[in-house]
């Protein structure tokens, strides 16, 4: 079994910094990293689908740096609309597969799993695209890929959510031509974003496409096109993406961040109950 976690829309800023002026990010983000490595199945390895920092300043990054250190399994970064790819690329200079290149993308292996990431930034905009040459990348790696469970990472979903105000930062081109190229290739088993706070699943090109809740805020849930841009300190989480070899399929889980009762066993009076 090979499992990847996914960590998505830090917001970091520096310590002692607020976001939006009331909202310390920094004890949530400590509290999802001790829940990952309290799993008793330990990842493999912790995607980040961007949004690490709430600035994408330098002072940021090296805060986001110190919290993430406990981790003591690969972790791959992706950028999202409010980081600066320069500045990350400087602070996690040891990182190789985003060294190069105007884009962060990358393929790389986790066990069983090829993860694909994908780069939809627009520098100093909130919406995203997947151009042209983002998406001939994508074509190649996928041609070179083939036979592989596939899982494809960005930050901004390719689908409409239905919450208004998210989808008018959404992305922005490429969503169509990335579905065209999508489903091609049965072996991609599902395209994991961030940027909207909340775990969301979306048919998409014969695969699923998914969104994945906050550690710290999550955007409120409401469906008026005309709904107020808000957030949210719902329960937050993470998710776990496990490659089941034995049927090949992924199983994506929905995890809490945070420490809870249990386990207990289901029994009464000493008496086990299925």
């Amino acid at each position: 079994m090979t499992i990847i976690a996914q960590l998505t829309d830090l917001h970091i800023r520096e310590p002692q910094k607020l976001a939006y002026g009331r909202l310390d990010t920094s004890p949530y983000l400590r509290t999802c990293v001790e829940s990952v490595l309290a799993l008793r199945q330990r990842p493999d390895a912790v995607v980040l689908t961007g949004d690490l920092t709430d600035f994408g300043r330098p002072a940021e990054y090296a805060h986001l740096r110190a919290l993430l250190a406990p981790l003591d399994m690969p972790v791959y970064f992706l950028p999202g609309n409010h980081d600066d790819r320069q500045n990350l690329r400087a602070a996690f200079p040891e990182h190789d597969y985003m060294q190069n290149g105007e884009f962060i993308q990358y393929a790389v292996d986790i066990g069983e799993l090829r993860l694909v990431a994908l780069d939809t930034v627009i520098p100093q905009q909130s919406g995203g695209e997947l151009c042209k040459a983002r998406l001939q990348w994508l074509q190649k790696t996928l041609e070179a890929s083939e036979g592989q469970p596939v899982v494809i990472a960005m930050h901004h979903p390719p689908f409409r959510t239905l919450i208004g105000h998210m989808d008018k930062i959404g992305l922005q081109t490429g969503a169509n031509e990335l579905e065209g190229i999508v489903s091609q290739y049965k072996n991609i088993e599902r395209i994991i974003c961030g940027h909207l706070h909340r775990v969301i699943d979306v048919r998409f090109g014969g695969t699923i496409a998914s969104t994945a809740p906050a550690p710290a805020h999550q955007v409120t849930l409401d469906l008026d096109d005309n709904a107020e841009s808000t957030w949210m300190l719902e329960p937050p989480g993470f998710r776990l993406h496990a490659w089941d070899a034995q049927n090949r399929v992924l199983v994506s889980h929905l995890a809490a961040s945070g420490k809870f009762e249990g386990p207990y066993l289901f029994h009464e009076d000493g008496v086990l109950i299925d």
